[in-house]
């Protein structure tokens, strides 16, 4: 499965983007899709994530109630709207493929894309 993330950018706290996810290659296999990021100096983290299929949700704590997953089956494609930015969710945003309930279960992504950068500024 190959990933293209797009949509990051510059947007001042308080703002949204929304970001997107194009998969392509084995995408009739997959089992979920969903988001990681990246900040400076720090580990990556989980996002958010939803089942291809469902589309049951999660959210990281720090993001829900702000962040939204979702998805369009007929473009192999995944979202993730963020609204009320703030400073502290400045990082790379990662796009990922689950191929398995086991990987989806574990937050243990099979495939991640390039990452998309989001800089909020204060």
């Amino acid at each position: 499965v190959q990933l293209q993330a797009s949509g990051g950018g510059l947007v001042q706290a308080g703002g949204s983007l929304r970001l997107s996810c194009a998969a392509s290659g084995r995408t009739s296999s997959m089992y979920g899709m969903g988001w990681f990021r990246q900040a400076p100096g720090k580990e990556r983290e989980f996002v958010a994530r939803l089942t291809w299929s469902g589309g049951s949700t999660a959210y990281a704590v720090s993001v829900k109630g702000r962040f939204t997953i979702s998805r369009d089956n007929t473009k192999n494609t995944a979202y993730l709207q963020m609204n009320s930015l703030k400073p502290e969710d400045t990082a790379v945003y990662y796009c990922t493929a689950y191929m398995n309930r086991i990987s989806y279960s574990d937050r243990y992504p099979n495939y991640m894309g390039q990452g998309t950068q989001v800089t909020v500024s204060s």
